[in-house]
């Protein structure tokens, strides 16, 4: 009795779910004929029209967001600012996932160490660098936005408090890369709230000038914000 022939055929890869949408948003941008500086439906009535929720829907239009196809803005909701075809988002959306992995691990091995070297060299100056970002992002989430402007003045901060000019040029090497996943992380839902605790445990511990408590915690931040629906 002959063995059954290996099978060369590999299972297909569903969907994920926000991906579908980003087709759905893309077709109706497509066939509504929009162009640059035109909006997109209220993210309400558009997860209403597409039958899922507003955070799933809003996976999907951070996604973009990264990708530069819209922008969101705090009152304003989202704004197309070009329009591609579906099979050139798909594949950049392929490249960006693939590099996130990477953009995590310079975080990390950068942003731990800079922690520890501000809560060894911070002044008086530097701290109340960090706690104006602190205000910053804390105001913008009291409004209801993402916190996205008072996140990059944080980790600005506790860069400069560092006061190693070597790796501030290495973060500044990186920086529109980490705003990647500065915008997927804060597009998560209750994000802004966790990511602000987050940052003050990081000051808490700058503020002490405890250098092993401020790596610790800047590490836990970095996990945090790399928890996103693109990795998954």
């Amino acid at each position: 009795m002959s063995e059954k022939p290996v099978s060369l055929l590999g299972r297909v890869a569903r969907p994920r779910l926000y991906e579908q949408l980003m087709k759905q948003i893309l077709s109706y941008v497509e066939s509504e004929q929009l162009g640059p500086g035109d909006h997109l439906p209220a993210e309400r009535d558009l997860a209403e029209q597409l039958g899922v929720s507003r955070a799933t829907l809003a996976q999907a239009l951070v996604a973009l967001e990264v990708l530069g196809v819209i922008s969101v803005q705090h009152g304003t909701g989202a704004v197309l600012v070009y329009r591609p075809s579906i099979a050139t988002v798909l594949r950049d959306l392929r490249e960006h996932q693939n590099r996130l992995p990477e953009i995590v691990e310079a975080r990390s091995t950068l942003e731990v160490k800079l922690a520890a070297l501000a809560a060894t060299r911070r002044t008086d100056e530097d701290l109340a660098g960090i706690e104006k970002a602190l205000s910053v992002m804390e105001d913008e989430v009291g409004k209801g936005d993402r916190g996205a402007h008072g996140d990059e003045l944080f980790h600005q901060a506790v860069t400069e408090a560092a006061h190693s000019p070597v790796l501030a040029q290495l973060m500044t090497f990186i920086a529109e890369m980490v705003l990647e996943t500065r915008l997927e992380s804060l597009g998560q839902p209750g994000r802004p709230e966790q990511s602000l605790a987050s940052h003050r445990k990081i000051a808490d511990a700058i503020k002490a000038q405890d250098p092993d408590l401020a790596a610790a915690a800047m590490q836990a931040h970095i996990e945090l914000v790399s928890d996103v629906a693109l990795l998954k």
